[in-house]
């Protein structure tokens, strides 16, 4: 399978621009795993913002119904 870098780096929402993992989601998703975390895409702009991507900070997000 072919990387589409590019083509995904155009829409991916997370804010840190200057990320090497840009684009590279199966990068971006290990990386975050690692940490319990997950990618900036899963959260809404202003909770993104914010870089808190703890597992607990996207239930509590579910939990208010933000998600």
């Amino acid at each position: 399978m072919e990387c589409r870098q590019e083509k995904t780096a155009e829409k991916c929402s997370c804010s840190k621009s200057k990320c090497t993992r840009r684009g590279v989601c199966c990068e971006c998703i290990e990386h975050h795993l690692k940490s319990r975390q997950l990618p900036g895409c899963c959260f809404p702009v202003d909770a993104e913002r914010t870089y808190d991507r703890s597992f607990e900070h996207f239930s509590r997000l579910i939990a208010e119904k933000k998600i």
